[in-house]
């Protein structure tokens, strides 16, 4: 009856409007309505609104403690804090671990009646970080600010507040990347409780402890715990939501593997009067063998680079259509002129590979500079993979093109003899840690019934085949054989990976929403 006439009202309110106003008016109400009607939302939001002083002392708690994933020792403070935390909700914790690895914060909530078994996976490590580079203070010392800092944001204390502006931000390392999550899930869990609603699933909380190292003993871990790990489908809960700051949902990440190499020139610096013109410069002959990789629109030139990709399926190209395109507002955030791509959107350009350059060194610049010929020059990359393609393929096709430019490649630092007897030497070092795409089925039964619940509880969401980042889904579904689904929740310009990372109030609170409605699926 309530509904029929709610239908009643909105037939009298649009009935003024004709076309594509009309529909948006309509889709607009209905998930207006949808929204309201939503116990686990009405829950998350009432408890959040009530008690947001207490979570944010909490969060800032965690965020406190220093979490280098090759810092050990604040690593365990880490995951000693997640299971109080944890257990605080009524939820057993214990730590998965093995030899020389970073442990796994575990804990599990069982439901007889549940249909479901859900892994919520989120990563309490985070990025190294530069002090230096942070703004008006420490990556661990969180910082509550009007809004964007390098828009002259102004510093808040992070006490004595009754409510917290929803367009305020929290800056510290891992704001957003990724303890946001983990703190809005276990505030999901408050909520739900104090409103009497269990969750419909059994669940398990999964948190790594060195995602952001590689995962380079997840595998391990994933193996040596296999049946505690048993789900029906892995949860991951990290990265942003769409730029247009709707929510999405992602079916799947790219893979990730990062090659080094290094070029040679004298064997030790030189005066570049005396010996300029005949000394092989390496910075020289570096940035000649990167600028033919890629061509002026950003197309990658080494061959056979997009060979063997899986094509989009029509469920992935119907999501590509619908998405928002917001490339012209992010041009302008972010200062740029024109971008790569050939006249592709950013979604468009997202669901293929990418080989981008992270870093280059040689010899010195700005006050440390000398007039010098450099004795070597080194880059690093990342070449980010999509499915179809392996990180072994990626790799043999760039160490070939590398060789088509002349160089001859070593896996090992080469030594006098290799240096006196070949022109040009590249020293390539394939980091161990590196991974390959996946890409879920959008329409999958577990993939429906996600899309389902968020859209009857939040209306139409973005729907994105792959997320432009990488996590490391592979080992997930090639171990437990377990579908991952990706679920971001916060802010797009959030600074990850970098300094003054942030997190937007606003994200969090919908988050705790969002985390509230998952954890109650049917």
């Amino acid at each position: 009856a309530g509904n029929r006439r709610f239908a009643s009202a909105i037939r009298y309110i649009v009935q003024g409007y004709r076309g594509s106003m009309r529909l948006l008016l309509i889709s607009l109400l209905f998930s207006i309505a949808i929204y309201a009607q939503s116990p686990a939302v009405e829950a998350a939001r009432q408890w959040r609104k009530a008690n947001e002083p207490a979570i944010m002392d909490e969060f800032s708690t965690l965020l406190a403690i220093p979490n280098v994933a090759t810092d050990r020792a604040n690593i365990r403070r880490n995951a000693d804090l997640l299971r109080k935390m944890i257990e605080n909700r009524g939820l057993t914790s214990r730590l998965l671990e093995v030899p020389d690895a970073n442990p796994v914060v575990y804990a599990e909530w069982k439901n007889p009646s549940a249909k479901l078994t859900v892994v919520f996976y989120a990563h309490y490590d985070g990025q190294p970080v530069t002090p230096a580079d942070w703004k008006g203070g420490t990556p661990f010392t969180p910082i509550l600010r009007t809004g964007i800092v390098d828009n002259g944001a102004k510093d808040l204390p992070l006490t004595g507040h009754a409510t917290f502006d929803p367009e305020w931000r929290l800056y510290a390392r891992a704001a957003s990347d990724d303890k946001a999550p983990i703190q809005m899930m276990l505030t999901a869990l408050d909520a739900l409780k104090a409103k009497g609603i269990a969750p419909t699933v059994n669940l398990k909380l999964v948190f790594e402890g060195e995602e952001e190292a590689g995962s380079t003993n997840l595998a391990r871990i994933i193996e040596a715990h296999k049946d505690v790990l048993k789900s029906d489908v892995w949860l991951i809960c990290d990265g942003p939501v769409d730029q247009s700051r709707q929510r999405q949902i992602v079916f799947g990440a790219r893979g990730n593997q990062i090659v080094d190499f290094t070029v040679y020139g004298p064997r030790r610096e030189l005066h570049s009067g005396h010996y300029g013109n005949w000394a092989p410069n390496p910075a020289m002959s570096m940035a000649r063998l990167l600028a033919s990789m890629k061509d002026d629109n950003g197309r990658i030139l080494v061959e056979g680079f997009y060979e063997d990709l899986m094509p989009l399926s029509a469920a992935d190209k119907k999501a590509l259509a619908e998405m928002p395109v917001n490339d012209d507002e992010l041009k302008k955030e972010l200062w740029l002129a024109g971008v790569d791509g050939g006249g592709r959107t950013l979604s468009e350009l997202l669901t293929e590979p990418s080989l981008n350059i992270r870093g280059i060194q040689s010899a010195h610049v700005g006050a440390g500079a000398a007039n010098v010929i450099p004795s070597t020059a080194t880059v690093s990359i990342d070449i980010r993979l999509v499915k179809g393609i392996s990180k072994d393929q990626a790799v043999a096709r760039l160490k070939r093109h590398i060789e088509k430019q002349g160089f001859f490649v070593s896996e090992k630092e080469p030594d006098e003899a290799m240096r006196k007897t070949h022109l040009k030497v590249a020293w390539m070092q394939v980091r161990r840690s590196g991974y390959d795409a996946v890409r879920t089925p959008m329409d999958l039964p577990i993939a429906q019934t996600v899309i389902r619940n968020i859209e009857n509880a939040f209306g139409k969401v973005v729907k994105r085949p792959n997320t432009g980042g990488s996590v490391p889904l592979f080992m997930i579904e090639q171990i437990l054989r377990a579908p991952t689904i990706q679920i971001p929740t916060v802010n797009h310009d959030n600074n990850q990976h970098s300094f003054n990372e942030n997190l937007r109030i606003a994200n969090l609170w919908e988050g705790i929403e969002t985390m509230a409605v998952l954890l109650t699926m049917n």
